[in-house]
């Protein structure tokens, strides 16, 4: 290995979405040198949290049918029942509905909570209401992803809030996607809402954090109550 690749693979992966804003980071940090260094200074640090903010780790995504991975980094801030926005098409019913909150430090690219085809996938503009809000789910800015899982259907939304103001979708309708794979980012804060089958337990706690790809948020396949936390 040389040099080069031996220090390539020490850096943090960045995703390709983040590049321009990086870029432009920079070049601001540039003219703000030629101005006054000390505000080339606060600029490069700037550019440092910009790099930071579209990382994208590698994770290892437990596989088997029926588990149900975060969809997201962040705080699990909701674990309730709700009925699903009416544009994904699961009716009315109240649905368990995992909620988990991004700040501006968390890495916001998404990935697939279950494998499965990609039913459907809807946009729906909407209001930029803080995303930590229960009324966010229904009134905020938001892309929907409904999949098909063998005998169920699981949905995942991604949710603007107060900073965000631009969902980016990855994949298509109709498309296979596997647990864990990358189907989109959401820049600067935000939210996503996981809706699982009617019998589905949580097997996480509000409050918990969890890392996409990896947390296991429920199983569909089992019969277990559920699991008992403690906080420390």
């Amino acid at each position: 290995m040389s040099i080069y690749d031996s220090i390539r693979s020490q850096m943090m992966p960045i995703t390709p979405e983040g590049y321009p804003f990086i870029g432009a980071f920079a070049l601001v940090s540039l003219v703000l040198f030629w101005i006054w260094s000390p505000l080339g200074w606060l600029g490069t640090l700037a550019t440092a949290w910009c790099a930071y903010f579209f990382r994208d780790p590698p994770r290892v995504t437990p596989v088997r049918e029926g588990l149900v991975v975060a969809p997201a980094d962040g705080r699990i801030s909701q674990i309730t029942t709700a009925a699903p926005p009416h544009e994904l098409g699961l009716g009315d019913k109240p649905l368990p509905r995992i909620s988990i909150f991004m700040s501006v430090f968390d890495c916001h690219v998404n990935r697939s909570p279950v494998s499965g085809r990609i039913e459907k996938i809807v946009y729906q503009p909407g209001k930029f209401l803080n995303a930590d809000l229960d009324k966010a789910s229904a009134d905020n800015e938001r892309n929907s992803l409904v999949i098909a899982v063998p005998g169920a259907r699981v949905a995942v939304v991604q949710i603007a809030g107060l900073i965000a103001r631009r969902i980016v979708c990855f994949v298509r309708e109709g498309q296979p996607l596997g647990a864990g794979e990358r189907f989109g980012m959401i820049r600067f804060g935000s939210r996503l809402d996981v809706y699982l089958p009617e019998a589905a337990t949580a097997l996480v706690a509000v409050g918990q954090t969890s890392l996409a790809g990896e947390t296991v948020l429920a199983d569909l396949r089992s019969g277990d109550a559920g699991r008992v936390f403690r906080s420390g």
